[in-house]
């Protein structure tokens, strides 16, 4: 693993832990935006679950690379859903600029290790 690869994985992964555990804990602008997107909080939960494990996992391939790729994988697949949620509701750049940010660089991430 390069050393960018690393400061990558380490910085998504702080990214998804802070995201994931306030949909889990379910705090109040996490309701909100649950709700702006047609979601329940159940539901916002259980992509806050997804998001915590993507980052452990991407934690976890600092030392197995195979497990960094495959939650970079689900992370991507899982940020390609809220793009297209967000396309679908009609909402603007200012909406989904995050997860199109998170996306390519987790993208980033991925083309590091697989270049590896």
């Amino acid at each position: 693993m390069t050393l960018a690869a690393a400061i990558l994985a380490v910085l998504l992964a702080l990214v998804f832990l802070a995201l994931g555990t306030a949909k889990i804990l379910a705090l109040q602008p996490m309701r909100e935006l649950a709700a702006e997107a047609g979601f329940s909080v159940a539901a916002y939960r259980r992509i806050g679950l997804l998001e915590v494990a993507g980052a452990i996992g991407l934690l976890v391939g600092l030392f197995q690379p195979l497990i960094g790729v495959l939650a970079a994988a689900g992370l991507l697949l899982l940020l390609g859903g809220a793009v297209v949620v967000h396309l679908r509701k009609g909402d603007g750049p200012r909406k989904y600029a995050p997860a199109l940010v998170c996306g390519l660089l987790v993208a980033t991430y991925l083309v590091l290790q697989l270049a590896a």
